[in-house]
């Protein structure tokens, strides 16, 4: 009877464990923070449509910056992780939400590599650059256009002053992570006949990396390897100043 209780008791508390974890996939996209034995790198995905102050639909998937940023807080108070990956698929979304996004990732104490995926496209581009590393893969596609707005303009010159001043926060955040030069890129953002009866321009794979935007086309693997090298230089780093 004993022994029958015990079994139960374990197998109750796995199908917790299991609840738990598929919670936190459905709310996160993604389990908590890695725990010993498990890897020293965590993976964040940037998945859908980077959501803002507006809460989108329903039917849309989105990545919430109100869960992203407290993950990236935990990240840096965590010992036990020692790198980041992320990982981008998103068609863009809300400007300020991505550039916190982007300054969070940018100021993280421990490396840092990114990989765009699908794609990484309008504000998921600061994202991507974000990092100390970025790879593209081969068929991974990059949109580079102005900011928009929806809903309703109110036409007054402080509009249009405040939406320049937001372009430039972002143009800037992308020269000053990467090696685009700002001509170059502002040539890219203003192009006409890349998108259909838009301005703007598409990279794909190749294109991104020889344009300087991201560093290198590459996966999964390199990106492992990327990081696990960042970190075994951070700690070289740390042992010389000791």
């Amino acid at each position: 009877m004993n022994n029958e209780t015990s079994t139960e008791k374990d197998k109750n508390q796995q199908d917790d464990n299991k609840s738990s974890l598929v919670d936190k996939i459905q709310q996160l996209g993604q389990s908590n923070v890695p725990q010993v034995p498990d890897s020293n790198v965590h993976v964040l995905t940037i998945i859908g449509q980077v959501e803002g102050h507006v809460q989108l639909p329903p039917q849309n998937k989105t990545t919430k910056y109100e869960h992203i940023i407290p993950q990236l807080i935990a990240i840096e108070q965590n010992p036990k992780i020692e790198g980041v990956v992320i990982l981008l698929n998103t068609v863009g979304g809300d400007v300020e939400a991505g550039l916190a996004i982007s300054e969070m990732i940018a100021s993280l104490s421990k490396p840092t590599v990114s990989i765009v995926l699908g794609g990484g496209h309008s504000i998921g581009v600061p994202i991507a650059v974000a990092t100390n590393h970025s790879y593209i893969v081969p068929t991974a596609t990059m949109i580079i256009h102005p900011i928009r707005l929806t809903g309703m303009v109110i036409g007054a010159p402080q509009t249009f002053e405040y939406l320049e001043k937001m372009q430039d926060r972002v143009v800037d955040f992308v020269i000053n992570h990467s090696n685009i030069k700002e001509e170059k890129f502002n040539e890219l953002m203003f192009a006409k006949g890349n998108l259909s009866r838009d301005i703007g321009s598409k990279l794909v794979g190749i294109d991104a990396v020889q344009n300087g935007l991201i560093d290198a086309v590459g996966g999964v693997k390199e990106a492992m390897g990327k990081v696990n090298e960042l970190i075994g230089k951070s700690k070289l780093n740390d042992g010389s100043t000791e």
